[in-house]
């Protein structure tokens, strides 16, 4: 993919760009595999606000992935690559030779006509899906599966990929985006490649407009609030957060602190943690 950067005409297209959709070779999903698609708006099943800024928006029609890739030892061939608005990754359709049509995400460089398949004696090609045990070392994978059968829960975003550093017994290990590395268990399927869209975080929104459009409102900082609103607020001008460190609207340390659980069953299966991301001081911008 690539990047399309926009001449200065307005404000909002000083700082725009979008992609070129190159990759894509058709605007109109398959029907079959297309369903309504509920917007939550940031509210629970009781309609209480659980995460803040969500509503409006474009609407959207949901795009039905196979992150299972259970479709055994089937051969496909690619048929389409598609924008899904759902997701920041392609996806592309893929039509089975038993006459069945799957989306599955868009990995790199994966084009029209490629035949997949998804098999413990799958060549190891892009787009091919196979268990973490039969997968060389050294080799880019994405769309893992953290429990054998559930489908792919982590590695899914544009541009993701993980590798496979070690194996030993039933364990499998890989080195994840975030840098962390983590046991899987080796019957836990994951598809071969890159993520595609590998671009798309070097995207600039350009106007809050654009935002709006993907359904999230704006968003103020705590600390230009009222009391009643924030513990940041208040105060005669430009006046500093009065505590020890930065906290979220409900009195909760944030910027910083860690939330997980220390008695966390996953723990075990985490051989390196994540890189650490640096902290913002006092004098930075506060939620």
């Amino acid at each position: 993919m690539g990047i399309r950067a926009y001449r200065p005409y307005t404000p909002s297209t000083r700082q725009k760009s979008v992609s070129d959709f190159a990759e894509i070779t058709t605007d109109s999903p398959e029907k079959s595999l297309t369903g309504s698609k509920h917007r939550k708006k940031g509210r629970n099943n009781r309609g209480v606000i659980t995460s803040r800024r969500r509503g409006g928006g474009h609407k959207r029609r949901y795009r039905d992935v196979d992150f299972r890739r259970n479709k055994v030892d089937v051969p496909g061939k690619v048929a389409t690559v598609e924008y899904d608005p759902n997701r920041n990754a392609r996806i592309a359709l893929i039509n089975y030779e038993d006459g069945e049509k799957r989306y599955i995400l868009h990995p790199r460089n994966l084009t029209p006509g490629t035949k997949i398949i998804a098999s413990a004696e799958a060549p190891i090609e892009i787009g091919n899906a196979m268990p973490l045990g039969k997968i060389p070392l050294g080799t880019s994978v994405h769309n893992v599966e953290i429990t054998p059968g559930r489908g792919a829960q982590m590695v899914r975003a544009a541009g993701a990929m993980a590798q496979v550093v070690a194996k030993e017994g039933d364990m499998v290990t890989l080195k994840l985006p975030s840098g962390e590395v983590r046991l899987f268990r080796k019957e836990c399927f994951a598809t071969i490649g890159q993520v595609g869209n590998v671009d798309h975080s070097n995207l600039s929104m350009g106007k809050a407009g654009r935002n709006r459009w993907k359904g999230r409102r704006p968003k103020v900082r705590g600390s230009v609030m009222n009391p009643v609103d924030h513990p940041h607020g208040g105060g005669e001008g430009r006046a500093p957060i009065g505590r020890s460190g930065p906290v979220t609207p409900w009195g909760k340390p944030t910027l910083g602190y860690k939330t997980r659980k220390k008695k966390k069953l996953s723990n075990a299966l985490i051989v390196r943690r994540r890189r650490k991301s640096s902290k913002r001081g006092r004098g930075g911008r506060q939620s």
